[in-house]
């Protein structure tokens, strides 16, 4: 086993691992008023198929494979190397059927699709995963000196110093502000310009120093590093993170038979009013307006949504993981709707 796995292997928390896994397999229950969760009687139970969409270090994989069972199976996919090193690693210890699809998780899912692979769950762990960061020479994280990198893909041509290098003003302004939710944008992305019209900016130092040089000397010591909402941009951006979800989700709810769960683990807000509104969309039933009164559209309930709000680790899983903190999951069941069961 490489150096990198055996530093994972210790390292890496999967966050909101038991609350993922209450809702995957937990048959009827009152829920929990904390949580916010809903019941639901149709739990997963063992000889069932689970999609892992982001499998990254596996966390949440081995506590999922755990469950299924000798007859159950797992499908990992992760784009990045190292992850499909550690699912390797994981087949060897499990009782489950395994298989990894090393693709970006539209791709995958796609794919899937074609096949005609069926689950009982799919869910995400969204958002770069602690090997990543923590494999300093990648670039992801504004917190160490490395080059320019933030390929999940290592293997894909576009990286954040050609996005550094290459890409006007207007367009860097445009990532940023969206992507990063940066106040600072604009100004960030014209001394971007500016120092790389004198140097080439190549490393994490050289961009962490130009984000500080164009943003005013109190906001910098407020909301956390000055740099963190600009390194989330562009990671987003190489990756085409938000793409990739505005894609992924509608794939692996086809794939999900009736009763079967959808869930997905975000860390900033971008990635969790997309999975909202998704679920919450698919969760409305009759959109008559309220004086008819005879339902005249037809529509609906796909979905039953396992929680009121999105779950929020515990005080106590944030002491133990900060990177926890910004976390959120949601879930939501497939319903057989009368269309379905009447074919």
């Amino acid at each position: 086993m490489s150096t990198i796995l055996l530093d994972m292997k210790r390292t890496h928390i999967p966050v909101l691992a038991g609350e993922l896994i209450d809702l995957l397999f937990e048959k009827e229950g009152p829920g929990s008023p904390a949580s916010g969760q809903l019941r639901h009687p149709l739990g997963a139970r063992p000889g069932q198929t689970a999609i892992d969409c982001t499998f990254g270090g596996g966390g949440h994989a081995e506590l999922i494979a755990e469950r299924l069972g000798p007859e159950g199976t797992l499908i990992g996919i992760d784009r990045d190397p190292l992850a499909e090193e550690r699912f390797e690693e994981l087949a060897g210890e499990v009782a489950c059927s395994v298989r990894f699809i090393r693709a970006s998780y539209a791709e995958a899912l796609e794919q899937l699709a074609e096949e005609g692979q069926r689950a009982d769950m799919v869910y995400f762990d969204l958002g770069m995963s602690s090997m990543q960061v923590d494999t300093r020479e990648r670039g992801f994280s504004y917190s160490f000196q490395a080059p320019l990198d933030m390929r999940m893909d290592p293997e894909q041509e576009l990286s954040a110093r050609e996005i550094v290098a290459e890409w006007d003003e207007r367009r860097l302004a445009h990532v940023l502000r969206d992507f990063g939710e940066e106040r600072h944008a604009g100004a960030i992305a014209r001394m971007i310009v500016r120092r790389r019209a004198q140097a080439p900016i190549e490393t994490t130092v050289e961009l962490v120093d130009a984000i500080n040089s164009a943003i005013p000397a109190p906001a910098r010591f407020a909301g956390g590093h000055p740099a963190k909402r600009s390194f989330q941009a562009l990671r987003i951006a190489v990756n085409d993170e938000l793409g990739q979800l505005d894609r992924g989700l509608p794939l692996a709810w086809e794939l999900l038979r009736d009763g079967g769960v959808l869930a997905g683990i975000s860390f900033h807000s971008l990635e969790d009013r997309r999975v909202k509104r998704f679920l919450t969309e698919r969760a409305r039933g009759c959109i008559c307006p309220p004086e008819m009164p005879v339902c005249g559209c037809g529509r609906e309930a796909e979905a039953a949504l396992l929680a009121r709000r999105a779950i929020m680790p515990s005080a106590g899983e944030v002491a133990h993981n900060p990177r926890a903190g910004s976390a959120r999951l949601r879930a939501a069941r497939k319903l057989a709707t009368n269309m379905e069961a009447s074919a």
